[in-house]
């Protein structure tokens, strides 16, 4: 199989109320700090370079280089590429939880119409609960859509990016225990009692 999703809702017990990234994120500004900006006003696109860091709400990315662009609706679309020798590095709050996502890949592409991340090369991705980790995955692509709270894992193999090791995705998930404590849906039946038989095997006593 040449891909894994992973449906972290239903793995971990991540669904519930104010479950979902940080939905008003996607309407902060963007605020980038590098050493060198070129910027093209009639393309509406910008190239960051050295030490690149980024702001957007509780957005966080870090890498060598950022290649932003924006529609003519407003949305912003980025790509950033990892310091020679380094990874790309992503973070974001959960909303209305003491929870982060975080991730790093080679290359790291931010679509704020669609509010997915998409992390490509070594990707690995990450769930803390405060300063606990709770799930860790990596794979040679990881997509992680903002709207869902899905992430779809691929080995890299069939999509030509650097691949996960031995080609294989790995996945560890943590259970939630409050979803272990849930109380069952429904009348609990009454356990049963033992009671004395005449028989046995059959024949009378």
């Amino acid at each position: 199989m040449k891909y894994a999703l992973v449906l972290l809702m239903l793995a971990t017990g991540m669904v519930g109320e104010s479950a979902l990234a940080e939905k008003a994120d996607r309407n902060k500004p963007m605020n980038v700090e590098a050493d060198a900006l070129r910027y093209d006003d009639l393309q509406q696109s910008s190239v960051f370079t050295g030490r690149v860091v980024v702001s957007k709400g509780t957005i966080v990315i870090r890498g060598g280089q950022l290649n932003v662009r924006q529609d003519p609706e407003g949305y912003q679309f980025g790509l950033v590429k990892a310091e020679p020798g380094k990874l790309a590095f992503f973070r974001q709050k959960r909303e209305g939880l003491d929870e982060f996502i975080e991730g790093e890949g080679e290359t790291i592409e931010y679509n704020g119409r669609a509010d997915v991340v998409k992390f490509m090369g070594k990707a690995q991705l990450r769930r803390y609960k405060g300063a606990v980790l709770n799930d860790d995955m990596t794979g040679g692509v990881i997509v992680y859509d903002n709207t869902t709270d899905v992430f779809t894992i691929d080995n890299g193999v069939a999509t030509g990016s650097p691949s996960a090791a031995g080609g294989r995705v790995r996945a560890m998930l943590t259970p939630n225990p409050d979803a272990a404590k849930a109380p069952a849906k429904g009348p609990v039946p009454a356990p049963a009692t033992l009671r004395p038989s005449a028989t046995l095997d059959g024949v009378a006593k």
